[in-house]
């Protein structure tokens, strides 16, 4: 999704952040914040363009997108900035808490696994197809069911799931 996004906006980097507790999990164990750094540091390594920052495992409480998109822009005041999304995440976006206030700060890129992607007021959005079948959530489950999914995961992050049993059932 973040390579599509990059060459389809022509992006100066991509930024990746991952979440402390996500707001939609709650009550979940998610898999440690060091190894979801250590898998996202494995899988961006060759990609010049992408930049993981921690800025979210750094604050207290669940990760709220709109203060997430209201702290970068007070770092980088003069930048423009997108929030990439699959299709799923666009269709429940209202539901996310102040999505009003995400939608201040930031223009969103909408990667769709084939369906139409319908745009939504006073919202900028930019859609994207890609041919990726599967999601995030359909590969963990994948993996707790035994199945390695290998062709969907760089190399050394399969490896280190499982050297460190991640995602097991």
């Amino acid at each position: 999704m973040a390579e599509a996004a990059l060459k389809s906006l022509g992006l100066d980097e991509v930024r990746f952040i991952p979440c402390r507790i996500s707001p939609h999990k709650q009550g979940s164990a998610p898999v440690s914040a060091e190894d979801r750094l250590a898998m996202l540091r494995l899988a961006m390594a060759d990609a010049p363009w992408a930049v993981i920052d921690d800025l979210e495992l750094r604050r207290d409480g669940p990760s709220y997108s709109y203060e997430t998109a209201e702290a970068m822009r007070a770092q980088f005041p003069d930048a423009k900035f997108y929030w990439i999304m699959g299709g799923d995440q666009w269709e429940a976006l209202p539901k996310w808490k102040h999505p009003e206030r995400l939608a201040r700060c930031v223009e969103f890129i909408v990667v769709s696994r084939g369906g139409n992607i319908s745009s939504r007021d006073h919202f900028t959005m930019h859609p994207i197809k890609t041919e990726h079948p599967a999601s995030a959530t359909e590969i963990r489950r994948a993996l707790a069911g035994g199945d390695s999914k290998d062709e969907w995961l760089h190399p050394d992050v399969a490896e280190y799931i499982r050297r460190h049993g991640l995602y097991a059932a």
